[in-house]
C-alpha cells in the first residue's frame, strides 16, 4: 500500500444499512422532519421537547444498531495502516457511535454524538445514554433543565476543525464515504485535500454532489463498496 497518511470522512450512507437512516435521500430523516424544528439552536429554544423526543428516539435506536461490514472495514484499514507505521485519521459526520463499535479509534465526531450531553450553563460534554427531557439534571455542576443533546446544530462551529485541517493538510489520500457533497465545512475537504497534493476518492452509493473535484470513484451500497475498496487497496501494499 503506498499511501502512508489517510483521511477518510464519512457521512450518513455509511450508517444506513446499519438502520440510522440518511439525511437528504428520499424517505431521509429531513423529509419527515423540518430541520428548523429539530436541528438548529432557535427550534431547541421554541420547543425543546420536541426536540428532545427526537434526539431521545434516535439514541434508543443507536443502542441496537450495530456496525456494517463498510463500518468493519475502516477499522480493519486503520489497523493495518498503522501497524505499517502510516497514520489514519477517521471525521465522521455521523452522530452515531458504530465506528468505534466497530473498533476504530481516533474518531473525529465533527457534528457531536448522540450518547452525549452539553451543558448549557457550564459547558460540560460527557457521556449520556438516556433520555434527556427539561428535568435532566447536569452531573457537572447541577443545574437542572440546561442539558440538550451534544450535537452540533445549523449555525453551530462543529468541533474538531482545527485537527481535521491539519490532517488534510498531510494527507496523501482522501477519501469520502457516504456524503452528500452538498454540506460544508465537509464537502469542502476534498479541496483541502486535493491543494495539499493527495489523492482524492469518493465511495457512495451514487454520485454526489461535488463528484467532478475525486479523483476517482466507486458506486453501490456502502457495505460492499468500502469492504472491496479497503481489501483491493491492503491487497495492493
Amino acid at each position: 500500500m503506498t499511501f502512508r497518511r489517510i483521511v477518510i470522512l464519512t457521512g450518513a450512507g455509511v450508517s444506513a444499512e446499519s438502520g440510522m437512516g440518511t439525511f437528504r435521500d428520499k424517505g431521509g430523516i429531513w423529509t419527515r422532519h423540518r430541520l428548523e424544528d429539530v436541528a438548529t439552536p432557535e427550534g431547541f429554544a421554541r420547543n425543546p421537547d420536541l426536540v428532545h423526543a427526537f434526539y431521545n428516539t434516535r439514541r434508543g435506536a443507536l443502542k441496537a444498531a450495530q456496525p456494517n461490514a463498510a463500518h468493519l472495514a475502516l477499522a480493519r484499514l486503520q489497523r493495518h495502516v498503522e501497524a505499517d507505521g502510516g497514520d489514519f485519521m477517521l471525521v465522521t459526520q455521523n452522530v452515531d457511535n458504530l465506528h468505534e463499535k466497530a473498533g476504530s479509534t481516533r474518531v473525529v465526531h465533527m457534528h457531536g454524538e448522540l450518547a452525549s450531553a452539553l451543558c448549557a450553563a457550564c459547558g460540560a460534554r460527557g457521556y449520556w445514554d438516556k433520555d434527556l427531557t427539561g428535568d435532566s439534571e447536569c452531573w457537572s455542576c447541577g443545574a437542572v433543565g440546561a442539558l440538550r443533546p451534544d450535537v452540533v446544530w445549523f449555525g453551530e462551529m462543529p468541533y474538531g476543525m482545527d485537527d481535521i485541517y491539519r490532517g488534510l493538510e498531510l494527507a496523501d489520500l482522501f477519501v469520502s464515504v457516504g456524503t452528500s457533497g452538498e454540506v460544508y465545512p465537509a464537502a469542502g475537504f476534498v479541496n483541502e485535500a486535493r491543494l495539499a497534493g493527495a489523492h482524492t476518492i469518493e465511495l457512495n452509493l451514487e454520485p454526489s454532489a461535488n463528484v467532478r473535484i475525486f479523483s476517482e470513484g466507486r458506486y453501490g451500497p456502502a457495505s460492499e463498496v468500502v469492504d472491496a475498496w479497503v481489501s483491493d487497496l491492503i491487497g495492493a501494499g
